[in-house]
């Protein structure tokens, strides 16, 4: 006879969160949520200690992505530990503030969670990103605001996934940088209120149920087709692959679209999921579109 059997487990409270908002000064949705939780001086939730912070305000007061250097890149402990010149790049000092003021980072005294506030110019709909597929927290709260979603019959042209990457932060888009869509916006204040609301809920005792969540392992990162010599792009993303992202990339599928007109195979030999298509600020490294493998976890209650 086979028997079911039922896994829980006790996480730790999760009593103080930081939101985020303009680590790249050009993605306004985190941005103007932030500005907003600010005027308003929201620092205490029912069961929560609040963090509202600006990551990069330099970059949000020029609506650039960075000033020197990319923010996002910064966290390192090497980064994070390295002597301070004045002639060292201003995110890399801000990033030594933020670990101050968040953590520091991996110490008992670090925030139980931050969620870093992120606009893509990629078809990808809401995308929560996490360190692990053991992260229990990341993956209740991805399936507390997927079953949400699902309550509220959003627009099925939108999406939500769970990509395991080595970051934490929400990404939302379609959105150009350095504008702002209300839909795109209210998606992630909504997105931010149901992490909170699931957060009071976990800490003030209530159970969730685990069971199999689905989510996307990065594998590689696929660059624009380039000139040998001076290393510029020669092809854009195909029109049949445009906007189609977390949508299967199967053998033979067209990817890029010379300029002068010749179509451009994906010759990989396993179906992968193609995400961060044609993102705009990617350009700058090399990377046209990343490939991710789809996969079932076991989230196990709590």
């Amino acid at each position: 006879l086979a028997s079911k059997v039922s896994i829980s487990v006790v996480l730790p409270t999760v009593s103080r969160v930081a939101l985020c908002g303009g680590t790249h000064g050009n993605e306004l949705s985190g941005v103007y949520l932030v500005r907003e939780r600010l005027k308003r001086k929201v620092e205490e939730e029912e069961h929560i200690s609040v963090v509202t912070v600006m990551s990069n305000p330099r970059a949000v007061q020029q609506c650039r992505r960075y000033t020197e250097t990319d923010l996002n890149r910064c966290f390192t402990h090497a980064t994070l530990s390295g002597p301070v010149t004045d002639k060292t790049p201003y995110e890399i000092v801000r990033s030594q503030e933020l670990n101050t003021l968040l953590g520091p980072k991996g110490s008992p005294e670090a925030m139980d969670l931050v969620c870093d506030l992120h606009n893509t110019t990629a078809n990808m709909g809401l995308c929560l990103i996490a360190y692990s597929d053991c992260d229990w927290i990341s993956l209740h709260i991805y399936r507390y605001l997927q079953a949400r979603e699902n309550n509220h019959h959003r627009d099925s042209s939108f999406w939500m996934h769970f990509l395991i990457r080595v970051e934490l932060p929400i990404e939302i888009g379609p959105q150009a940088h350095g504008v702002v869509r209300s839909n795109i916006l209210s998606t992630m204040q909504e997105g931010v209120q149901q992490m909170l609301e699931w957060v009071r809920l976990f800490n003030s005792g209530t159970p969730f149920e685990g069971g199999k969540v689905d989510v996307y392992t990065m594998v590689k990162n696929v660059d624009y087709p380039r000139d040998f010599e001076t290393r510029g792009i020669t092809a854009a993303i195909h029109p049949q692959l445009q906007d189609r992202d977390f949508c299967l990339l199967r053998p033979n599928d067209p990817v890029f679209q010379t300029f002068s007109g010749e179509t451009l195979k994906y010759t990989g030999t396993e179906p992968l999921y193609p995400f961060f298509i044609n993102e705009c600020a990617y350009y700058e490294k090399g990377i046209a579109l990343s490939l991710a493998r789809q996969r079932s976890v076991f989230k196990s209650g709590d």
